[in-house]
This record gives C-alpha cells, sequence and structure tokens, in this order.
C-alpha cells in the first residue's frame, strides 16, 4: 500500500507541472517558490524531459540565481543534452561561490569524463575521496570514468570498492555486472548479487541483476528462478517481466514468453521493441496473425524501427504474401543496410518469385556482412544449384570452407555439386574431410541422389569410413 503522504506530494508536484505547463502555453505570468521550482525541474529530469526540465532551471535561477540545487541541476541537463562545455562553466562559476561544495566536485569530475578528459576525471575524483564522507559514491563515479576511458578492468575495481563501503548501491552493482562481462567474467558478479540479496532479500532489483547475470551466462533456468523472486516481490515489475520472456524465448518455450510479454505490457509503457519480442514470441508458435498485429503496432510507434518490418515480411513471407513481404523487407534494408538477416530475407523471396539475379546479390551482400552465419552460404549455394549452376555451388562451398572450415555439412555439400558437375576426384577428397569430421551427416548425399544404384556407390564408399 502506498504512504498517503507519498500519495499527496505526487499530486502537489502534478499540480505544479500542470501550472508551469498553463504558464508557458499560455505565456502568462505565475509565481512558483524555489522548492517548487526544484520539484519541477526534477520531475522532467526523470522523466528524460530536458528542455522543459531546462526552463524550470532558468526560471528558478533568474529569480533566485545562487540556489545550489537548480545550478547543479541545470548543469546535469546541459551534459545530458550533449552541452558539457556549458554544463562546465556554470560549475566553474558556481566553484568560486562555493569552493567546498563536493557535489560541485562531482558533477564537474563527471563532465570532464564526457568531455574525453578522462585522467583529469579520475584525479578529480580521487581528490574528492579525501573530503566526501559517502565514498561509495565516488567510487561509482570513478568507476563510470574508467568505463568512458575504456578501461574495464579498472571499472571493475573500483564498483567492488563501491559497494565494500555501502553493499546496496544498487548502481554500482548494475555497472559492475556490465564491466565484468566487458572483460568475460560476469560469473563474478554473481557472489555480489548474492551477498547483496542475503543482506536484502526483499531487493527486487538485486534478484533481477542475479537473473541477468544468470541469463548471460546461458544459465537460463536460474534467471528464470531470479526473474521470478523478483516478481514475487514486484509483480508490476516490467524489466523482469521483458526479460523473463526474452529467457523463455531462448529455451524456446514461446507460450510463456508470450504470456510474459503480455503482462509486461500492462505495467510498461508501449514500446516498439516489446511489440516486436511479442510478435516474435507468437510467430514462433505460427499464429502469424496476431503476430502481425504486435509487429505493425511496433512500426505504428516507430516508424523507423526495423525490426518491425522484418517481422512483417517473415509473417506474410509464411503465409505466402510474396509481393507484400518483399515491400516490407526493402524498407526494413532503407532503414538498416547492415543486417545480414535482412538480405537473406530478401534473397528467399526473390529467388521464389524467380529473380534470381536479385537474389544472387541479395545473398552475397549478406555474406559480406557476416561470413559466419552457416545457413546463408547453404541458401546461396542451393539458389545455383537450383539452377543447375553446379560449379558455381561448389564454388560458393570452398568459399564457405574457408570461412568455417569445421563445418562438416560444408564438405558434403562440395562433393555433392562437384559430383554434379562431373569433378569426381575433387569431389570423393571433399566427401572424406566430411565424413571424418561427422560421419552421422552423410544422410544428406541421398537426398540429392535418389537413384538407387547410384545410391548404392556412394554407400559402398561411405561404408569404407564407418567407425
Amino acid at each position: 500500500m502506498l504512504d498517503p503522504e507519498f500519495d499527496e506530494n505526487r499530486e502537489d508536484i502534478n499540480s505544479s507541472v500542470q501550472r508551469f505547463e498553463k504558464m508557458l502555453n499560455n505565456q502568462e505570468d505565475s509565481f512558483f517558490d524555489i522548492d517548487t521550482l526544484e520539484q519541477i525541474a526534477d520531475h522532467y529530469f526523470m522523466q528524460s524531459k530536458f528542455d522543459e526540465a531546462l526552463k524550470a532551471c532558468d526560471l528558478g535561477l533568474t529569480h533566485f540565481p545562487y540556489t545550489l540545487e537548480l545550478i547543479i541541476l541545470k548543469a546535469q541537463v546541459l551534459g545530458e543534452i550533449q552541452k558539457p562545455e556549458d554544463a562546465m562553466e556554470i560549475i566553474e562559476n558556481a566553484i568560486l561561490l562555493f569552493p567546498t561544495d563536493i557535489e560541485l566536485i562531482l558533477v564537474k569530475g563527471s563532465l570532464l569524463s564526457q568531455m574525453g578528459q578522462h585522467e583529469a576525471s579520475v584525479n578529480l575524483f580521487l581528490e574528492a575521496l579525501e573530503a566526501y564522507e559517502e565514498k561509495d559514491e565516488v567510487y561509482f563515479r570513478l568507476g563510470l570514468s574508467y568505463v568512458a576511458w575504456f578501461k574495464p578492468r579498472e571499472a571493475v575495481d573500483m564498483f567492488k570498492k563501491s559497494l565494500e563501503h555501502n553493499p546496496e548501491n544498487e548502481n554500482a552493482l548494475v555497472e559492475l555486472a556490465n564491466a565484468l562481462d566487458e572483460i568475460g567474467k560476469i560469473n563474478e558478479s554473481i557472489p555480489f548479487y548474492k551477498n547483496f540479496i542475503d543482506q536484502d532479500p526483499f531487493s527486487f532489483t538485486a534478484w533481477y541483476n542475479l537473473g541477468i547475470a544468470y541469463s548471460k551466462l546461458k544459465k537460463f533456468e536460474k534467471a528464470i528462478d531470479a526473474y521470478e523472486y523478483s516478481l514475487a516481490i514486484e509483480p508490476t515489475f516490467g524489466s523482469s517481466l521483458f526479460n523473463l520472456g526474452n529467457t523463455y524465448m531462448n529455451l524456446k518455450d514461446y507460450e510463456k514468453a508470450e504470456e510474459s510479454y503480455k503482462q509486461c505490457l500492462i505495467f510498461d509503457d508501449p514500446n516498439p521493441e516489446l511489440f516486436c519480442c511479442l510478435g516474435a514470441s507468437l510467430e514462433r508458435q505460427k499464429k502469424f496473425d496476431a503476430a502481425l498485429t504486435y509487429y505493425k503496432d511496433a512500426v505504428k510507434l516507430d516508424p523507423l524501427w526495423d525490426e518491425g518490418y522484418y517481422g512483417l515480411a517473415v509473417c506474410l513471407t509464411e503465409m505466402d504474401k510474396w509481393f507484400e513481404s518483399l515491400h516490407f523487407l526493402k524498407k526494413a534494408i532503407k532503414l538498416n543496410e547492415s543486417n545480414p538477416l535482412y538480405w537473406i530475407g530478401l534473397a528467399d523471396v526473390e529467388a521464389y518469385l524467380g529473380n534470381t539475379a536479385s537474389a544472387d546479390e541479395a545473398f552475397q551482400k549478406s555474406i559480406e556482412l557476416e561470413s559466419f552465419f552457416a545457413p546463408a552460404w547453404v541458401k546461396w549455394a542451393q539458389l545455383h544449384y537450383d539452377l543447375e549452376d553446379f560449379e558455381k555451388s561448389a564454388d560458393i562451398m570452398l568459399s564457405a570452407i574457408d570461412e568455417l572450415p569445421e563445418e562438416a555439412d560444408f564438405y558434403y555439400r562440395s562433393a555433392i555439386f562437384l559430383i554434379k558437375a562431373g569433378q569426381f576426384k575433387e569431389a570423393f577428397h571433399f566427401l572424406e574431410s566430411g565424413l571424418i569430421l561427422d560421419y552421422d551427416q552423410h544422410v544428406i548425399m541421398f537426398e540429392y541422389f535418389p537413384n538407387l544404384e547410384t545410391q548404392k556407390a556412394i554407400f559402398k564408399l561411405i561404408q569404407q569410413y564407418k567407425k
């Protein structure tokens, strides 16, 4: 149950914000005391409405020019809108008036980091450690400076120190996990989360972050447990619901993923990523009409969300609506030319529609973007096989082997295409390599040679390598 005083305060803030916006819209004069203006500016800042926050700060500083809280908040707003130089000027002037204020020093350190002056930022924070009692906050800022300086190992040390001084610093917990992930040691974050939970078992954010760590380690069952503990404490926490859905997607439990995403939609503001994830969970269940609805919602909410157009295309392809699919694939690619999956999808549709030259170009583009995706090579080679251009199919597979030499399937396909091209000696060489790499995959050979006599000859050859 919410604190009645909190409800009343929130109502007062909302009322003040409405009066402030009415003043701006109607260009009216209205009086606000300094505390109210601070609340209004902070309200906008927390909602990332930086233009409005700046107006509230400016109004306050016009009437109360030496209000430290508004000076600091204005500097932070300017930093958020990528104007760190302007923010620094405000902070430097304020330090002349309040030379011992530690908050000004911390903001200055963060601005130095944002401006790329990483060493100066770190040195300033190290000096602040001597004067500031809340050392966990200074160590946290140091960690962020090291992150911006591309020094994740040093950042890890600082975040750990922050947690040593204050195990309840949840921001430090999150950033520690990110930094450990950066250096490939995400597993080291788990003891920190568990220790945090031992001290505060009702911290739903700690359980959530533990779930994130397990997810990154692909320990999906443990991740689900952590997310569900988080939701048992706070059932409306959208981030846990969303990531629970993602975890179920990884486990291919698409019905539960759908359920989690729909719950998230109840408690979180609609956003195109959530709509696309919900669409994908339905698509995997072959509920294409329902999936289309959510993909449409995604692009309606954000017309530049390329994943939404791709989702529409995938569903329409499955529904044999090839021309409509082509339209949305081209739209997705126009927005994002660097996603190889979009080009593979385009190639599949162009090939089905008989536009082999366009399909060939699309497959080539997908390979240029990502040469380690085996299905793209297989589909590209198959395109030319269907055109009875067996030598080209074989050439594509040979290039694929150069990129992915451990893919046994590529050797078998090379052998198939070379046999079809009449290059038997080379074919047997690749068949032998495939049998050595993975004997069981040889069954693909029989799919391409339905003739019984040919199958017998291949079978006889393959038997020589049977273990």
